[in-house]
């Protein structure tokens, strides 16, 4: 039986993501011209779904993503548990991007199994995981029982791990695209089961953006 029904996505587009440029929590970048439109559309397709609480991390692009459901009054529970990973001192920079050596060498660090490897002042993905076991707590804990989480995309790679007992060396397995969905189910077991993986159906009338 279905006790809890999540939907985790990542928010809309920003001018960085754009650029292929890495964020992280040190970066507090609003959305763009499209990511507004990623919003909007998610929005018009699950507007209809009576959400308990809507949860965002602290920063602004994930807050704006989830704001037409936040104008409804859903109550609204900001934590930083759900912030993306640090990436520390390489944040925001153009030689940081997602095809840069620096980048690729850290995803082989980690699918190698040295999940606690993280950049100079940064976080590893096992500095996230203990965030993310705060998290699940407190959502098992509550009395909510459909959900909206708005969050980031290497938070949601992990977090897929997390809840799946899978070990995060296998996080990009899971992918990921600016506001997507992925659709989890807390059972009566307190397992958690993904029903719907990096769905981006509710974006399809934006594909010639």
């Amino acid at each position: 039986m279905i006790e809890k029904e999540i939907y985790v996505i990542r928010h809309g587009q920003t001018a960085y993501n754009a650029q292929g440029i890495v964020q992280g929590k040190g970066i507090d970048a609003p959305l763009n011209e499209l990511g507004v439109k990623q919003s909007n559309a998610f929005y018009e397709v699950y507007k209809h779904v009576h959400f308990d609480v809507v949860y965002t991390s602290t920063l602004l692009r994930a807050q704006q993503t989830a704001k037409r459901f936040l104008d409804k009054g859903i109550p609204h529970i900001i934590t930083a548990d759900l912030d993306e990973i640090s990436w520390g001192d390489a944040e925001g920079s153009g030689n940081f991007t997602d095809h840069s050596e620096m980048f690729n060498n850290l995803l082989k660090e980690w699918k190698s199994g040295n999940t606690h490897h993280a950049l100079p002042g940064g976080e590893s993905p096992n500095d996230v995981q203990q965030r993310q076991l705060r998290f699940i707590a407190e959502l098992k804990q509550s009395p909510f029982k459909t959900v909206l989480v708005a969050t980031h995309g290497r938070y949601i790679r992990s977090l897929m791990c997390t809840i799946s007992n899978l070990p995060l060396s296998q996080m990009d397995t899971f992918e990921h695209a600016n506001l997507c969905l992925y659709k989890v189910n807390l059972m009566s077991s307190g397992k958690f089961e993904i029903e719907q993986h990096n769905n981006q159906h509710h974006l399809q009338e934006l594909t010639n953006f």
